[in-house]
C-alpha cells in the first residue's frame, strides 16, 4: 500500500490523506485505474468523458484533460455522471458510505486524469489497460 500512498501523494500534490474518507484514498487508486482503463466498466477515459458529456459536465472533465486549471466536481455531481448504482458499488467495495466514496473520488479524479493526460488531450486509443495505467502512475513517481 505504500506505493499507492506515494502515487496519491504525488498526484494530489501532497494533500492531506489521513482521517475520515481520506484514510481510504489508497484503496481508491485501483478503483480509479479500473474506471480509466480501456478494459474497465466505464469504457476507459473516452467512455468516462462521454458520461460527463451526457450529464452536461463535459467542460469539467475537459478541464482535467486540458492544460488549464482543473475545475472541481462535487460528490453529488459525480453521482449524476456515474449513476448512484455504480457509486454505491464502489462504496461497498471500499467499506465507505456513498457520500464518502463520492467525495474521495471527486478529490482524486481530477488530479489523476490531469497527470495521465500531460499533453492536454485524451490519447486516441485511450489510456490502455489497468496494468498500463499502474505503470504510468509508477513512472510519474520516478520523476
Amino acid at each position: 500500500m505504500s506505493l499507492l500512498n506515494s502515487v496519491l501523494g504525488a498526484v494530489m500534490g501532497g494533500a492531506q490523506q489521513s482521517g475520515g474518507a481520506g484514510g481510504n484514498l489508497g484503496a481508491l487508486l485501483p478503483v480509479i485505474t479500473s474506471m480509466l482503463s480501456n478494459d474497465g466498466q466505464q469504457g476507459g477515459l473516452g467512455g468516462l468523458m462521454e458520461k460527463f458529456n451526457q450529464a452536461g459536465m463535459g467542460e469539467v472533465v475537459g478541464s482535467w484533460v486540458g492544460k488549464g486549471e482543473n475545475m472541481p466536481i462535487s460528490a453529488d455531481q459525480l453521482s449524476q455522471v456515474l449513476g448512484s448504482g455504480a457509486l454505491g458499488d464502489i462504496a461497498s467495495k471500499l467499506g465507505m458510505s456513498q457520500g464518502e466514496a463520492g467525495g474521495a473520488l471527486a478529490q482524486m479524479l481530477p488530479g489523476i486524469i490531469d497527470q495521465l493526460t500531460p499533453n492536454g488531450q485524451a490519447p486516441e486509443g485511450g489510456l490502455g489497460g489497468a496494468g498500463d495505467l499502474m505503470g504510468m502512475l509508477g513512472k510519474m513517481l520516478q520523476k
